[in-house]
């Protein structure tokens, strides 16, 4: 897997991506506990707007900047998004208000919504070989898991010699170190595309590859299992941890280190589990455990607001969770890649970025307000979401896709573009 880094330009921009979500990570432990403070036990309403407000930075966003900046150096686009995060992260530890929180939350994701899918979109330029693409792929979700896992670690560990607001300057610093790491990449350069299309035509065209393409509208389905699952997790973490168990700030950093921790043991085994299943049948699995996972999560719900007991079942079902979304995420840009071509596929990753975004605008609210009337009453919202999409993403991958997995390159020329 790790001969990947034999390629300077991919170690540097796989640098870039690690040191960034490492702040990321602290901004997601430090932004939690900002909410408690301001909103109390209502910390799940307040984080669930905020989130919500993050996706639709990502979905009203990241297509229109996509298209806008289609023809642009990469380079200049991606240093720019890392510029703006870093003074949304140094404006962040004041602020007193939630409405503060929102207004600068939409900021930072509209940049973070600009900066992603332009990422992505470069690696299969800078490692053209499946092979080598497949171990990329491996290694991103590796980053995003090992950020999922370390960041909380490192946090309760700050957390202990000084404040939580001044998480929020290690943010800056990843961001920072990101921008320095990207200019120092050597890029590869565009090659012709032919014409230039119009805007409003640039536009729309990743969502008409998804709505061409059955393995892009499976990904689809499996997109909103994924946001049923993650939502239980990043919007109630906290509500759980601080109000339903009593526990110390700690605690917070401890449960999202444990679904890091889930999703990472997976990251770390996806090569091989794609060559034995294949794309989709890996992604199917992912979809079962999560549901799996979220009725585990309906049960110590109900246990722990009734009895308070049952945190580290809890923890247990937070790995779980983890697990199932590690399985559909890193094989799923396997997707992607062969639905696009060089022309069009910074629109297609956009298109992704978007639609799998647009999901978190159902759940978060699920999560975050109906969590905040009733906790067990929003688990089950998200169990029944998640299992009746997975059964017809299930369905549809059996009548579709199933019989040819074991290639997926093959599948998705046969199935056309």
């Amino acid at each position: 897997m790790l001969c990947v880094f034999r390629n300077p330009t991919y170690a540097k921009l796989f640098s870039a991506q690690v040191i960034a979500l490492l702040g990321t990570g602290l901004l997601t432990v430090a932004l939690g506990l900002l909410a408690f403070d301001i909103a109390g036990d209502a910390a799940g309403s307040v984080l669930g707007t905020a989130l919500t407000i993050k996706m639709v930075a990502y979905v009203g966003v990241a297509p229109l900047i996509a298209a806008v900046v289609d023809r642009l150096p990469k380079k200049a686009v991606l240093v720019t998004a890392d510029l703006i995060r870093l003074a949304i992260a140094v404006m962040l530890p004041f602020v007193t208000e939630a409405w503060q929180i929102y207004v600068l939350v939409f900021v930072l994701q509209s940049a973070s919504a600009t900066f992603t899918p332009a990422f992505q979109s470069l690696i299969p330029s800078v490692l053209p070989e499946p092979e080598d693409y497949t171990r990329a792929l491996s290694l991103s979700r590796l980053a995003y898991d090992l950020e999922a896992l370390l960041s909380p670690t490192i946090a309760a560990a700050l957390l202990t010699l000084i404040s939580y607001n001044n998480l929020f300057v290690g943010t800056a610093v990843g961001f920072a170190c990101s921008a320095i790491l990207v200019l120092l990449s050597r890029l590869p350069a565009r090659t012709d595309d032919g014409p230039v299309l119009p805007f409003w035509q640039r536009l729309p065209l990743g969502a008409k590859v998804f709505a061409r393409t059955p393995t892009l509208r499976f990904l689809m389905l499996t997109n909103i299992v994924v946001a049923a699952g993650t939502a239980i997790v990043l919007v109630n973490s906290v509500v759980y941890a601080r109000g339903v168990f009593g526990l110390g700030d700690q605690s917070l950093a401890l449960a999202l280190a444990c679904y890091g921790m889930g999703s990472l043991v997976v990251a770390l085994n996806i090569p091989w589990l794609v060559d034995k299943l294949g794309v989709i049948r890996t992604m199917i699995t992912g979809a079962v455990v999560i549901t799996a996972g979220l009725a585990v999560a309906v049960i110590v719900t109900a246990v722990a607001t009734s009895t308070g007991a049952g945190w580290y079942v809890l923890l247990g079902t937070w790995v779980l969770l983890g697990i199932g979304t590690s399985l559909v995420n890193t094989p799923s840009s396997r997707l992607l890649a062969d639905a696009s071509t060089t022309a069009n596929r910074n629109l297609v990753y956009t298109a992704q970025f978007a639609l799998s975004h647009a999901c978190f605008l159902v759940t978060y609210p699920i999560a975050g307000w109906l969590g905040a009337a009733n906790l067990t009453g929003a688990a089950i919202a998200l169990l029944i979401l998640a299992a009746v999409v997975g059964a017809i993403a299930v369905a549809f991958a059996r009548s579709r896709l199933l019989r040819a997995d074991t290639d997926m390159p093959t599948v998705t020329s046969q199935l056309g573009r």
